[in-house]
């Protein structure tokens, strides 16, 4: 069977999960496993994969899942656990006193905060930890959840100190070494340690305008739909502060990926901006001399609401000290630096409590394993949430009440993501190289999808190549998974079109992160947290365009690099 036609059916329950949510407003929990059960027929009917293989592989998503729900559940639990010590309303009369401004609060918190909780952790994190605190501080749940979301790109490169260049790319390392022994000219690499340095440099080159653009596009879409006049300038009138912010974070950004390389551009962005743009902020630095709110919530919209209350308060009081209310939040910065720099020696003893998932069902080849101690989830979330009952000296009445209203939120993301991440490991698994569980060989569907769009793009590849990474990470929920299902194919097909093969692997890592935005596991955890549980296809439809003109810039800026590059060479 033609590549185009593997690539039609493999599209097939994309199609049926985004008409379903976006276009006729199913919730995923409904939405999904039909989804799922399209991708199982493909699976069967055409790639003529066992039955029994297909129903381990679905286990396997499902093992999978419940990694990603304990990520869900801690972020949860740290929301409510906040809420019922006071400490959440001490954090409100804070921001309040940094800025009132809704923009400002948007960039502080949805922008820098979240860039450095990714760069530390990664796995979807930053917008689960974000999105209630802007909830907490009077946003529509869905304005919340889209700028999370929207803003958790440019830093996913870099997440979970560096691990979508360094772990993603690893099926690149034979071929890496090859290219360097052959004596190929204007490689800028002589092995995988400088070629993953090379990457970041040249994926800060690709992230880099859009962190200025990002926030500038994201305060006026801000204003346009969820302002009380439906302005797109009220937003763009922030630009001062959005460029101030930028520079905050692009420089140490960019100076730790070119000085020291790929792990620690994002958390030291983070980290270093957001002090920086507090500060400012604090000293009214580029503020907009008026302040921009959402107006009374009897003027919302039905459908930016969700089952969690945005506060209806409009002053807060201070139940402890600024200190005190903050520190959960710190000390789950500090122990997530703490676990995820290998050099300090937590990382592998975490990573070593594995509970093993091996030959399920009986199939050899299907996998996987439950690093629980190493989710955030657990360490530092939960940790943090239950070290938090006694720095705020929560009575027995609110901790139960915490934990209680946390389980309940869990009852739909729980089934949306059980038929998500299935269905991705049936995706991933379809491609296996084994003549008895894959008899005519055919490559796994996200990979067909990937072959056809290159067979049409030829030379316009460049422009294409970060499309591949986003498609990679809205199916599989990881700029490092996608790395690893597409890395191989993106550097043959550079080779194939004479190409820099740098700047094609480069395109697809920032493709990846700007998937991010827009990736099914992701959404699923935000709605979780901002009790939208059944708006996923409003969020899809919010998140499309920031992400369509994420892969347009990106796609300009490669292919220019490679102009550059064809030039030099000859």
């Amino acid at each position: 069977m033609s590549i185009p036609v593997l690539a039609m059916v493999a599209l097939l329950p994309i199609l049926v999960a985004l008409v379903l949510m976006v276009g006729m407003r199913w919730p995923s929990t409904k939405a999904m496993p039909l989804a799922w059960l399209v991708c199982v027929l493909g699976a069967i009917g055409v790639w003529n994969l066992p039955v029994g293989y297909i129903t381990a592989l679905s286990v396997k998503g499902v093992i999978d899942a419940i990694g990603v729900l304990i990520i869900v559940f801690g972020a949860i639990i740290i929301l409510y656990t906040l809420k019922y010590s006071g400490g959440m309303e001490t954090i409100q009369y804070g921001m309040q006193n940094i800025s009132r401004d809704k923009r400002i609060q948007a960039i502080i918190i949805g922008y820098m905060f979240a860039a450095f909780i990714e760069g530390a952790a990664g796995f979807g994190t930053p917008a689960a930890l974000a999105a209630p605190l802007l909830l907490s501080l009077g946003y529509p749940p869905l304005a919340a959840a889209v700028i999370c979301l929207v803003f958790n790109s440019f830093c996913v490169s870099f997440g979970a100190v560096g691990t979508p260049i360094l772990i993603g790319l690893t099926p690149l390392k034979q071929l890496v070494a090859d290219a360097a022994a052959s004596g190929v000219t204007n490689l800028n690499f002589t092995d995988f340690n400088s070629f993953a340095k090379v990457i970041g440099e040249l994926v800060t080159l690709m992230h880099g305008p859009m962190a200025f653009i990002l926030p500038i596009f994201m305060l006026g879409f801000l204003t346009r739909f969820y302002g009380k006049n439906k302005s797109w300038s009220e937003g763009l009138a922030a630009w001062k502060f959005c460029v101030f912010a930028a520079v905050a974070f692009v420089v140490p950004y960019v100076g730790f990926a070119w000085l020291v390389g790929p792990e620690f551009p994002s958390l030291i962005g983070g980290l270093v901006g957001l002090g920086i743009i507090v500060a400012g902020a604090k000293a009214g630095f580029c503020v907009p001399k008026d302040t921009w709110d959402f107006g009374p919530q009897s003027t919302w919209e039905a459908e930016w609401t969700g089952t969690i209350a945005t506060s209806t308060n409009t002053e807060f009081k201070a139940h402890m000290s600024q200190f005190k209310a903050w520190l959960p939040y710190i000390l789950i910065g500090l122990i997530l630096v703490a676990t995820r720099v290998p050099a300090l020696g937590l990382k592998s003893i975490l990573t070593g409590v594995v509970i093993p998932f091996d030959n399920i069902l009986g199939y050899a080849s299907v996998k996987t394993s439950l690093q629980y101690l190493y989710l955030p989830g657990t360490i530092p979330f939960m940790l943090v949430a239950v070290l938090t009952i006694a720095i705020h000296g929560m009575p027995g009445e609110a901790v139960k009440k915490a934990w209680t209203e946390s389980f309940v939120k869990m009852k739909a993301p729980t089934i949306a993501l059980f038929a998500a991440v299935a269905l991705v490991s049936v995706f991933r698994g379809s491609g296996i190289v084994d003549a008895a569980l894959n008899p005519n060989n055919y490559p796994s569907m996200p990979l067909a999808m990937a072959k056809a769009v290159s067979e049409l793009a030829g030379n316009a590849w460049p422009m294409l190549a970060s499309y591949v990474g986003g498609l990679g990470a809205f199916i599989t929920g990881s700029n490092t998974v996608s790395d690893l299902l597409f890395a191989e194919f993106q550097w043959g097909v550079a080779q194939q079109l004479e190409l820099p093969r740098q700047i094609i692997v480069a395109a697809q890592v920032a493709g990846g992160a700007m998937g991010n935005m827009v990736c099914i596991h992701n959404i699923v955890a935000v709605c979780a947290v901002t009790g939208l549980v059944g708006r996923e296809g409003m969020i899809l439809k919010r998140t499309f365009w920031p992400f369509v003109l994420y892969g347009i810039v990106v796609g300009i800026i490669a292919s220019l690099m490679c102009f550059v590059f064809m030039v030099d060479r000859f």
